[in-house]
């Protein structure tokens, strides 16, 4: 059964944009933000139980201006101007925070309430690593922000050196990376937040149908797609779901990746992919693919060939969606749609099947690849595709080398009994007219 009713399915094909059936207001993200209040929730919530998977008693996160730490927006250290830290303290089912700042940003840390505690340190009591040394001395596991995870390395040399020697050897010989604490943290997502991302995913897939209307075959370029877009997000108030000079990916040729968009002119019989994703409230991201088929002069469908490459490429999306439930691993995801690509005779891809997605558009948590048997749980978020790959006319037949993909990438996240799409999965190739 579709987890989705199908007179919403009926939207996103051709011609048929989303924002004609909703109000404004869903789409406009220019408001007041709900990140303060979703943090201190996440806080409260989620890392008591992440930080106990963990095996951590403590964790210890270092900020400051102009080189803070990537996760300092999740822990209230944003805005952080002197050196400071924030201690988070497992105490039996609950979490407690710490923060010790400098003088100048006390008040405004004590008004905003997002740490139980804000302590103004100073070279009489220790100073800032000293008061750190002081507050983690009894535990026995102590995580910092050093390991193989991006955003849970921001401790540089540095500050880890200056650490150890306030923290001494023995209490140094306790310290464990961040990673598997932070994994388990950002990985699920409130029902809050997906509420904001399946309303962000909406207005992405409209945007996406926008710009394929002013497709003029023969004269229409990659990158005007990638301006027109552009400009939408700007009249919106949204920004890049990531790096902004690949964000529209619009190709209407052979394979490029991870690419801006160039200045090849759409053609007749091109099928074109358009892979965007905007950033809300400058915290959540979407992550979202539509493909569209520029009908030559005489076709009112696509032929029968590109037809069945889609539908091969929409059915390996489908068969990976099936998969996603509570306890499945991404391994398990990744192999049901394999299967339907090469039962379907697709060349291979070096893409895995999906990525999490949310703060960022690669996010953490577990990934829907061949070697990941991490469980999948309630509120994990996916941008996931079905592929269908094939070389064209003078090329290698190695991927990237004059080739062509279909790659139907949806989000969808997992519920207590399956899955939900953010927004209806596109069912058929967008068909664009000679005009």
């Amino acid at each position: 059964m579709h987890p989705f009713p199908l007179r919403l399915a009926a939207l996103l094909l051709v011609g048929a944009p989303l924002a004609a059936q909703a109000p404004a207001a869903r789409h406009d993200f220019t408001g007041p933000s709900p990140w303060p209040a979703i943090r201190q929730e996440r806080i409260r919530t989620l890392l008591p139980a992440a930080m106990a998977g963990a095996n951590v008693d403590a964790w210890v996160v270092l900020v400051r201006e102009n080189n803070n730490d990537p996760l300092a927006l999740h822990v209230g250290g944003e805005n952080a101007g002197a050196p400071s830290g924030i201690l988070f303290l497992r105490e039996g089912d609950r979490v407690r925070s710490v923060m010790l700042s400098g003088f100048g940003e006390a008040i405004a840390l004590r008004e905003l309430g997002v740490h139980d505690s804000v302590v103004v340190y100073d070279v009489e009591s220790g100073g800032l690593l000293g008061g750190i040394a002081a507050r983690v001395a009894h535990a026995e596991r102590i995580a910092i922000n050093s390991g193989n995870l991006a955003i849970a390395d921001g401790l540089t040399h540095t500050q880890r050196t200056a650490l150890e020697r306030a923290l001494g050897p023995d209490l140094s010989a306790r310290l464990v990376s961040s990673t598997d604490l932070v994994s388990r943290w950002l990985a699920i997502k409130l029902p809050a937040e997906v509420e904001i991302m399946r309303r962000a995913a909406e207005l992405t897939a409209q945007l996406e149908h926008e710009a394929y209307a002013t497709v003029i075959p023969g004269t229409t370029r990659d990158s005007d797609l990638a301006v027109f877009l552009k400009g939408r997000m700007r009249a919106l108030g949204v920004t890049d779901g990531w790096s902004p000079a690949q964000n529209p990916s619009v190709n209407s040729g052979p394979d490029r990746g991870h690419s801006h968009a160039s200045d090849r002119v759409i053609q007749h019989g091109d099928v074109i992919q358009i892979d965007f994703g905007i950033k809300v409230h400058g915290v959540w991201v979407t992550d979202i693919q539509r493909f569209a088929y520029v009908l030559r002069p005489g076709e009112d469908i696509p032929p029968p060939d590109v037809q069945r490459k889609w539908l091969a490429a929409r059915e390996g999306g489908a068969a990976a969606f099936r998969q996603l439930r509570p306890g499945a691993t991404g391994g398990e995801v990744d192999s049901a749609q394999r299967v339907v690509m090469e039962a379907a005779g697709s060349a291979t891809v070096p893409w895995s099947t999906g990525h999490p997605v949310g703060y960022w558009a690669h996010d953490v948590g577990p990934g829907l690849s061949r070697r990941n048997r991490r469980p999948l749980e309630v509120g994990n978020v996916f941008a996931f595709d079905g592929f269908f790959a094939w070389t064209l006319p003078g090329g290698s037949g190695r991927w990237g080398d004059g080739s062509k993909t279909i790659s139907v990438e949806e989000m969808a996240v997992i519920t207590a009994d399956g899955a939900e799409y953010l927004v209806p999965p596109q069912q058929e190739l967008i068909l664009i007219r000679s005009r």
